[in-house]
Parts: C-alpha cells; sequence; structure tokens
C-alpha cells in the first residue's frame, strides 16, 4: 500500500465508485501478515515509499520465496538482498517476471503499477576496484529499485586516479554519488573533493590481512579530510542506496 494507492482508495469511496465495506476489507489486509517464520510489514510502502525489502542471508529459499510471494501479492513489488544462489530457481519458479543480479545478490521484481517517483537527478555508483563489484551492484540494484535513475563508474580507484579524472563530465552529472571501496578507502575523499554533492562512502572487505575485513577501509572513510562525506557500514550496498534514496527522491506530491 503506497501514499498513491491510498488516496486513490479514498478518492474512490468519496465518489461512491467503491463501497466503503469493500474500502474497508483492502485496507484490513494489513499491515502486519503473520507467516510464523516471518510478519510481513505490509505498511512499509505507505510510510516509506517502498515495500519491506528482505535480507536473505540465513534464511531458507522457502522462507524467501514465500516472503516475496505475499509482498508481491500486494503489487508493490519485491526487492532481497544477499540472496543465495541456492534460491534463484525457486524464486523464478515462484515469480517468473523476478530478475535477478546474480553478482549483487539481489532478487528485484518492479512492482505491477509503478508510481513515477521525481528525482533530482541520478544517482552515481563510484566502484574503486572490480573486486569490489558485488557491493556496487547491491547498491545500484538498490537505488534503481527505489525509483532512482542509475549510472554506473567501475574501476577508478586511486591506483590510477587519472581513470577517475578522466571521467569528470560523468562525476559532475551526478546528484548523489556512492563510492564503494576496499583496500585503503581512500576513494572517497579525493570524490569528496572534486563534487558539489553528497558522496555517500561503503568501505568493503576487500584487502589483504593488515584490511582487518573492511575495518581499516571503514576507519580511513570516517576519517576522510573531504567534505560531504558520510560513511556506512562494511559492505552495506543496500544501506547506502536507500540513503542516497532519500537524498534523491522528492516527497510524492
Amino acid at each position: 500500500m503506497t501514499p498513491e494507492r491510498l488516496r486513490a482508495l479514498l478518492a474512490d469511496v468519496a465518489s461512491g465508485a467503491i463501497a466503503l465495506e469493500d474500502a474497508e476489507r483492502r485496507l484490513a489486509w494489513a499491515p502486519v501478515e503473520d507467516l510464523d517464520f516471518a510478519r510481513v510489514d505490509h505498511h512499509r510502502a505507505l510510510r516509506q515509499g517502498f515495500p519491506e525489502v528482505v535480507f536473505g542471508q540465513g534464511k531458507t529459499p522457502e522462507q524467501i520465496a514465500a516472503i516475496a510471494e505475499r509482498i508481491a501479492a500486494r503489487g508493490d513489488g519485491f526487492l532481497a538482498t544477499r540472496v543465495a544462489s541456492e534460491a534463484h530457481e525457486l524464486l523464478r519458479r515462484t515469480l517468473p517476471a523476478i530478475e535477478i543480479n546474480v553478482l549483487g545478490r539481489t532478487a528485484w521484481l518492479p512492482a505491477t503499477h509503478p508510481v513515477p517517483r521525481k528525482a533530482r537527478g541520478t544517482v552515481l555508483i563510484v566502484t574503486a576496484g572490480t573486486s569490489d563489484l558485488p557491493v556496487a551492484e547491491e547498491a545500484a540494484v538498490t537505488a534503481a529499485a527505489f525509483g532512482n535513475p542509475v549510472a554506473r563508474l567501475t574501476d577508478v580507484g586511486v591506483a590510477g586516479i587519472h581513470r577517475l579524472l578522466a571521467a569528470r563530465d560523468t562525476l559532475g552529472d551526478a546528484s548523489v554519488v556512492i563510492v564503494v571501496a576496499g583496500m585503503e578507502g581512500a576513494l572517497p575523499s579525493v570524490v569528496g573533493g572534486l563534487v558539489a554533492v553528497p558522496v555517500i562512502a561503503v568501505p568493503t572487505s576487500v584487502g589483504y590481512g593488515a584490511s582487518f575485513g573492511g575495518v581499516s577501509a571503514l576507519l580511513g572513510m570516517l576519517n576522510s579530510c573531504a567534505s560531504g562525506v558520510t560513511v556506512v557500514n562494511i559492505d552495506n550496498g543496500f544501506g547506502a542506496a536507500a540513503a542516497a534514496s532519500r537524498i534523491n527522491l522528492l516527497p510524492p506530491s
């Protein structure tokens, strides 16, 4: 249930196109559906503009498919992150139109009747190295699912800074930049010094032993000397895209 669908329902009641009892039945089919192993929040879209997103890690394929099917039944679309390959076949059988990004470990079913969202501009996903792509793709799919125009700029880490500088026009066209980097995590500081828009840094767990599973990149990003750089958790491409969407997408009119 999105704000737009709620307003349309109330307008139909006011005009007499839908009986009060029918509207009551539709609203009663919410907000929480108990599946024993999960309590699906069907009013998330009404509060936040997008349905509940499912974190697939630790869930069985059957649990992910069951949650996906119940969310999709409302017509609001469905997004799951950290979906293991073991769940792909069952998801495709349950929801044939689902789009699975193997690299990003996401499963996305666009809404039956998507509500157009007005965006300030493009969310640009900048990736330091190819090894960071799984996290970057999670961010890209999430941002697109939330309704943002998305662009990608890949493999422009500081070890070859000329690659980034050659893409200054691409950087300048973005309204929000998500920078995904492992190792020492220096790239967000460089990007932050080149653009005038919000920069959201995502440290990844990519790196040798002293990277401590992404902690080195996290600390480097938290200590950035560039203004306008904020940081999310290690490997949290989803969180970065969710934050970028709140910056980039205008409230429903």
